[in-house]
């Protein structure tokens, strides 16, 4: 089987820099100085604000935002430094208001701060290998006391074209004996699935809205809808929020509440963003994500976003029995019993018992 280079997965750079003049019009005669400012920053380093003059107009002062938030201010056209050390990763809209003979001129830029953090390669070891559904789409994946729940998709088949049905499912992890199963509407196409104070989360792919479930019974209780129009893919917790992917680099922290959002992270390599976040798994304070199609898991700093270290699971493909359905590694569960991590794919027949080594 093809190995897959451990970094690949992450190397893709999408650098962009733009700086313009805001509304470019005749009245407009300022714009950002780039002279020094660069397209991509680390978070160890800072930007140096200014202002270009080219008809030398007076300035009485300058208010500098990133993100809309103000970050200093200015007397005349002095430069202003701001460090990054506390900006998430990701791109900064840089804009600057310049006060000037009695009028305010708007111009805007951009850069973008990726993670001064070379991710480590992590070693892993199989301990167990347990049956699993051969015909579970497995979107979502994490243990409830001795129980491992499991929310699947209805994926049309790779090879069969047959197209299976969503659920949400208990299953006893070492037989693969599914005990309780609530199927979904075929109109409906599930994705990750957590749980967090004893309700059962799950989010859906393009119908824009959640599901909450008693976590014992699996009766429905509540449905709401996202906070803005996205895809669901992954969904974890970190005992307090829902953490929700959409298929982008972000990771969006959720009130389970109201499912209104609290934050949201950009996740990032050393030198680029990482779209595709999938299936999430909370593990001792770090985020353990799979990237879609990528036979990996990444291990994600939650205050920042940066990828700290990869653990290369292409091997674990050849160990699946090889049918036309077989897709992509997706499905993380970590037992707090045995400190262990349970891993699995899309219509794979089995699961592993992993444990990840430094």
């Amino acid at each position: 089987m093809k190995k897959y280079n451990a970094f690949a997965f992450i190397l893709l750079s999408s650098f962009f820099f733009s700086c313009d003049n805001g509304k470019k019009n005749e009245e407009n005669l300022f714009s950002l100085d780039t002279t020094d400012l660069k397209e991509v920053y680390q978070p160890n380093e800072s930007l140096g604000l200014g202002i270009k003059n080219v008809e030398n107009k007076p300035v009485d002062s300058i208010v500098f935002y990133i993100n809309n938030k103000i970050v200093g201010r200015v007397k005349g056209s002095e430069k202003f430094a701001f460090a990054l050390k506390e900006q998430k990763l990701g791109y900064q809209n840089i804009k600057a208001l310049v006060y000037s003979e009695g009028k305010s001129n708007e111009i805007t830029g951009r850069i973008e701060v990726v993670s001064d953090v070379q991710p480590k390669l992590l070693k892993y070891k199989i301990l167990n290998t347990y049956p699993h559904d051969i015909k579970a789409y497995t979107q979502g994946l994490e243990f409830y006391r001795d129980t491992l729940i499991e929310s699947t998709g209805n994926g049309a088949g790779n090879g069969t074209g047959l197209r299976g049905i969503s659920s949400l499912r208990k299953t006893d992890y070492k037989t693969g004996k599914v005990y309780k199963i609530v199927e979904l509407p075929q109109n409906v196409f599930a994705e990750g699935t957590t749980v967090l104070n004893n309700k059962v989360y799950q989010l859906t792919y393009q119908n824009n809205e959640a599901y909450v479930y008693n976590a014992d019974t699996f009766a429905k209780e509540k449905t709401f809808p996202y906070f803005k129009q996205m895809e669901g893919w992954g969904l974890s917790n970190d005992g307090k929020n829902l953490l929700m992917s959409d298929g982008t680099e972000k990771i969006w922290f959720v009130n389970p509440a109201d499912f209104k959002e609290v934050d949201y992270i950009n996740v990032y390599t050393a030198g680029s963003k990482i779209k595709a976040v999938n299936e999430m798994e909370w593990i001792d304070g770090k985020i353990y994500a799979n990237i879609y199609t990528k036979d990996a898991i990444a291990i994600i700093d939650p205050k920042n976003g940066a990828v700290e270290a990869i653990v290369n699971l292409s091997d674990l493909k050849s160990k699946v029995t090889a049918h036309p359905d077989l897709d992509v590694l997706n499905g993380i569960a970590y037992n707090p019993k045995t400190k262990t991590i349970f891993v699995t794919g899309k219509n794979w027949d089995k699961m592993f018992e992993i444990k990840i080594e430094n």
